[in-house]
């Protein structure tokens, strides 16, 4: 299963942010999308795949919308 989270004006991007933050933190990934070789994928846990989507580079982006009609807040 995927989750794909849509964070819509300055108050849902700014949660938003905050939770992604906390995902991050969560499932050790590092703010540059890499994760530390000791927790990649099929190396136990991997419920993180439900919301982070892994690039060709290896990178790890979460599945997010955000909008905001000023470009400021994202």
């Amino acid at each position: 299963r995927e989750v794909i989270s849509i964070h819509i004006g300055q108050a849902g991007v700014q949660i938003g942010n905050a939770c992604w933050e906390l995902y991050c933190l969560e499932h050790g990934i590092q703010p540059d999308g890499q994760m530390p070789s000791d927790k990649s994928v099929g190396g136990g846990d991997d419920s993180f795949t439900t919301f982070f989507s892994e690039t060709g580079s290896g990178r790890h982006v979460p599945r997010a919308v955000m909008i905001d009609l000023e470009p400021t807040v994202i």
